[in-house]
């Protein structure tokens, strides 16, 4: 399998005769930026066929295919997963995707964020004709700049519009991302004022994950980030500095999320993508795991 291991927003970075074959990326709008885990990356025609391993997230990927494809509808979301995915089937020849943190999602979603949990969900079912519209004009347009610049002009209309999240969850969230994760919880909900059954009811809502997941996703994302600038760095060294019990429980942990060894994932860093054997019970990511919201209802966790 292969795998992908301004003012306006405006094109970066993109596929040209120095960067063939790479993504474009886009600068959010200045007030979008807070709503989104990651920016925008436009994906032409010349990037090979591929397809995606998403590790376990608390961020909200979404995605507008620019040519249909037989898997997954024309314009997805996928909620909060603590189980890594592998997505059945190459993805579309090209596509917009962009990353959602938490709190952005649950302003510009609109929704209580456990019914998306480990969802693949079509955005007309979120956003109504909105979202096919918008698909439709992205579709059109061609330069990349224009493309980011109508996401951010959506994303604008729907922040003013959506639900804000409590403070009390916004502050924890935060506390539990600058801690990388090592933050005892009933010690967060005494922080907070609540009881430790009402922050995870809260976080749930707002976030899509109970705080102790999203807690171990931070310790993950940290170990992750860490192996990008330092790809030779010593496991058994910075195991307990990161929060892990020992180098045996930093393999299970990154490899439950990630489906990857850390060794496995370091290779992977030589290209942006490459052949990687996945195993562990990850979730699959293909055309029979779109359902609509409409039809299904909450998913149960």
């Amino acid at each position: 399998m292969a795998v992908r291991c301004g003012t306006s927003a405006e094109a970066t970075m993109g596929a040209s005769a120095d960067n063939p074959g790479m993504p474009v990326l886009g600068r959010p709008h200045p007030a979008v930026k807070s709503y989104l885990a990651k920016g925008y990356a436009g994906i032409g025609d010349d990037v090979p066929a591929h397809s995606v391993i998403l590790p376990a997230s608390a961020a909200v990927p979404v995605v507008f295919k620019l040519e249909d494809s037989p898997q997954r509808p024309p314009a997805f979301s996928h909620g909060a997963d603590a189980q890594f995915m592998v997505m059945e089937g190459d993805c579309a020849p090209t596509y917009l995707e962009l990353a959602l943190s938490p709190l952005g999602a649950y302003s510009l979603l609109g929704v209580p964020l456990h019914e998306l949990t480990g969802r693949l969900v079509d955005l007309i079912d979120l956003f109504g004709p909105e979202a096919a519209r918008l698909t439709e004009k992205l579709r059109e347009s061609t330069p990349w700049a224009r493309r980011f610049q109508l996401v951010d002009e959506f994303l604008l209309a729907r922040a003013a519009e959506g639900p804000q999240p409590s403070p009390e969850v916004v502050w924890s969230w935060r506390r539990i991302q600058r801690t990388g994760g090592a933050v005892a919880m009933r010690a967060l909900a005494e922080d907070v004022g609540w009881s430790h059954k009402h922050l995870i009811a809260m976080f749930k809502r707002q976030i899509g994950l109970p705080p102790q997941m999203v807690a171990r996703l931070a310790r993950f994302e940290r170990l992750r980030r860490l192996l990008d600038r330092h790809p030779a760095v010593t496991l058994a060294r910075i195991a307990s500095e990161l929060g892990f019990a020992d180098q045996a429980h930093l393999n299970r942990e990154f490899k439950t999320f990630s489906g990857l060894t850390p060794t496995q994932y370091v290779a992977s860093l030589t290209g942006w993508m490459g052949p990687i054997p996945v195993t562990g019970a990850g979730r699959p990511f293909g055309p029979d795991a779109a359902r609509s919201l409409a039809a299904s209802g909450p998913a149960q966790r």
